[in-house]
């Protein structure tokens, strides 16, 4: 499997996740939809690369950039060190370990997935 397939199917991993701790939370339908819809719109870039990897992969670099932002994001909230009005949306468990347990696994993955996905120069242009 190459680097920008195994990428792909990493952020799928991430989305589904996502997806599933979204509807699985009490949130206000408006975060959930809008949690959805930002997943979905992930998913369909990841096909797309998936589908012809030797097309743009920009836009799926940005979506997975966006979620590792997101999860540190969360991070930094349930630490303290941020206030954003979006401790709930963070909070995926009534158990605050699960909850940051499962923010670190996240952003881990999303952040390897853009490392993956960003693409190389050549070795013949390099210098």
């Amino acid at each position: 499997m190459d680097k920008t397939r195994f990428g792909c199917w990493l952020v799928a991993a991430v989305a589904v996740v996502q997806t599933i701790s979204t509807l699985l939370s009490p949130l206000a339908a408006e975060l959930v939809a809008t949690a959805v819809l930002f997943n979905a719109a992930a998913g369909f870039s990841t096909f797309l690369l998936l589908r012809r990897p030797d097309r743009n992969r920009w836009p799926l670099v940005l979506w997975t950039a966006g979620f590792f932002g997101w999860h540190v994001t969360g991070l930094v909230t349930m630490a303290g060190l941020v206030s954003t009005d979006l401790d709930a949306a963070f909070l995926i468990a009534s158990q605050r370990e699960l909850s940051v347990a499962y923010q670190v696994v996240l952003a881990t993955l999303a952040g390897f997935a853009v490392h993956i996905l960003l693409p190389r120069p050549s070795p013949a242009r390099r210098r």
